[in-house]
């Protein structure tokens, strides 16, 4: 289910994502929104609805030290919060002996993030990201994009997604997290 596009422009990060929620071959246009912005941090969701929510209502995302490089505090400091946000809220599951969680992007402090189940941040260098099943069709909408504005790259890739996946359905929303925000 689902596709969250992301990129950053302009030392500001851009998020979108579909309304979908999934199971096996049915499928629900939900009203509660997979994008939102959460104080200095912009949010986009796969994964749950429940991981969601619990980003959005229950986790409270750790302040950075200035001189704290800010890749270093999203692999120790914001998925330490985030692990003890989803084990907390009955979320985090264990298989194999690895702790699990959910994936999701991040926009924080004019970059992108990439959090997968694993709790590995990612950040790639093209400067646009996506996930969900209707991510590898995104993707390509964004990379062959790169010219126009972030909002219509943004529309583009879901818009795409929407056509060839059966797990992405709109309405799509979309959020900006500027660094003077």
């Amino acid at each position: 289910m689902t596709c969250i596009v992301g990129l950053v422009s302009d030392a500001s990060v851009h998020i979108g994502g579909d309304s979908a929620g999934v199971a096996g071959y049915s499928l629900t246009v939900r009203a509660d929104r997979k994008v939102f912005r959460k104080q200095d941090f912009l949010f986009g969701f796969t994964s749950s609805f429940r991981m969601g929510q619990l980003l959005a209502h229950s986790f409270k995302p750790p302040k950075r030290h200035p001189e704290t490089d800010v890749y270093a505090f999203m692999v120790t400091e914001f998925v330490n919060a985030l692990r003890q946000c989803l084990k907390d809220g009955g979320y985090a599951r264990r298989q194999n002996d690895a702790e699990l969680g959910g994936t999701f992007l991040v926009g924080y402090a004019g970059r992108l993030f990439r959090i997968d189940d694993d709790y590995q941040v990612g950040e790639a260098i093209d400067g646009f990201d996506a996930c969900g099943c209707g991510q590898q069709i995104a993707l390509g909408a964004l990379f062959a994009s790169s010219r126009s504005p972030p909002r219509e790259r943004l529309e583009m890739a879901l818009n795409a997604a929407e056509r060839f996946s059966a797990g992405v359905r709109g309405p799509f929303h979309f959020e900006t997290l500027g660094l003077a925000d």
